[in-house]
């Protein structure tokens, strides 16, 4: 177990003993999320980056050094993590960039980068003996939860969802066995019902933004990209942006890693917003404090990214600025032109959230924000099946051909095959 140091507010730089406090900082309320920190000096002297490298665990418990836990913590049985870092020759000679990667978390066992939150979490909700866990989530947070928790049979899983979300994810929930409400209003109506309601049964609350754990969780996507890039932190990463706990929990592994002196820079985070759903982007473009963010209404096709008030608006905002990074803003028509744009660059199918990320990284580049000596990373934080709906939107119905050699003829030479 990586020796925890302290709990620290984001806001107020408040600090607590690891059993202090359950979730966010009792100071400065639900925007006061907390960093778990180390005695990083303990840490490099302990740990070798080596023979971690060595390490058989194909999953993101080769980390578990670098994580909040027990050494005898007991982890959810499903491999989470490891997940593949593809080179995207095809995407930076269309960018005119150095290099560009893909890291395909929509590979991990629900189909994204949220199985690694909610390994973390239920392996510490196992520690601290619940037998309940919970969260709110516009489906992919929910999947996760779900399918790692019927990996799980200690706990019983309770999901809030909005009832509009793609029929595809409401399904994946139903099939693990969770159990569903199905809330009629939006992802933080659903978000507030359920921490209430985790508050009034005792049950442990694995909400985004709210159970630092999650950061410590989808940290394991930066400690993977640095290894599988042999420790080099590629100049730019970038990933789409809704409440903001990714883009924190890629900042806190690069963070990581930099006090432990395994890569000797971070890297510039780049996030990206449907502009439909902008509200860390304007506050980025408009210098705002996290305290002065305000709520706005949200209306976009990538639902994963889809938050009026994002909860971890303060690490999410913090993670860009401390990078000299950047946020950009996709229109949904964008978003849906790169479902299939970025497959057929990379072969990596990708949900409407992961997709809105190489928009965003097209426009960052047209705009001058990445220099065409740069390495990027594109992290692909969900799988395409997610929803196939909008898949089938963003293509052609393909060719009908007659059930004779002569029609496949004429059909082939149409498309300049022969």
């Amino acid at each position: 177990m990586a020796e925890v140091k302290e709990l620290r507010c984001v806001i107020g730089d408040c600090r607590f003993g690891v059993d202090e406090v359950s979730y966010t900082c009792p100071a400065h309320g639900e925007l006061g999320t907390l960093d778990i920190l180390y005695d990083y000096a303990a840490l490099r002297s302990q740990l070798d980056r080596d023979e971690l490298s060595a390490s058989s665990a194909a999953n993101c418990w080769r980390y578990k050094s670098l994580m909040p836990l027990a050494p005898e913590a007991v982890v959810p049985p499903l491999s989470v993590g490891w997940t593949p870092l593809y080179d995207a020759p095809r995407i930076a000679q269309k960018l005119g960039l150095r290099s560009v990667y893909v890291k395909d978390d929509g590979a991990n066992p629900t189909g994204s980068l949220k199985d690694r939150a909610s390994a973390l979490v239920l392996a510490r909700a196992l520690e601290l003996g619940f037998s309940t866990v919970s969260t709110a989530s516009t489906g992919n947070a929910a999947a996760a939860l779900a399918g790692l928790g019927a990996s799980t049979p200690e706990v019983d899983i309770v999901i809030f969802v909005p009832a509009s979300a793609p029929a595809a994810k409401i399904a994946q929930l139903l099939v693990y066995g969770a159990h569903v409400l199905l809330v009629e209003g939006s992802y933080d109506e659903a978000f507030d019902l359920c921490l209430e309601t985790c508050a009034a049964q005792s049950w442990y609350s694995r909400n985004t933004g709210v159970n630092p754990y999650t950061t410590e969780g989808k940290k394991t996507v930066a400690l993977e990209i640095a290894e599988q890039l042999n420790w080099r932190a590629p100049d730019v990463v970038a990933v789409s942006v809704g409440d903001g706990s990714i883009i924190s929990g890629l900042y806190k592994g690069f963070y990581d890693l930099r006090q432990l002196g395994w890569i000797n820079r971070m890297p510039r985070l780049l996030g990206v917003q449907a502009e439909g759903s902008a509200v860390l982007a304007k506050a980025f473009d408009q210098g705002l404090d996290p305290l002065d963010v305000k709520r706005e209404a949200v209306a976009t096709i990538a639902d994963s990214i889809a938050s009026e008030l994002p909860r971890d608006r303060a690490k999410a905002l913090r993670a860009v600025r401390r990078t000299d990074g950047c946020y950009v803003t996709v229109s949904d028509a964008m978003i849906q032109a790169a479902i299939p744009e970025f497959a057929q660059l990379s072969g990596v199918f990708a949900e409407p959230a992961a997709a809105a990320t190489y928009a965003g990284l097209k426009r960052a580049v047209s705009a001058g924000l990445i220099d065409g000596d740069e390495s990027v990373c594109i992290v692909s934080t969900g799988n395409g099946l997610k929803d196939v709906d909008r898949a089938r939107k963003s293509v052609s119905g393909g060719t009908r051909v007659a059930a004779d050699r002569a029609a496949v003829e004429v059909a082939l030479k149409s498309a300049g095959l022969v």
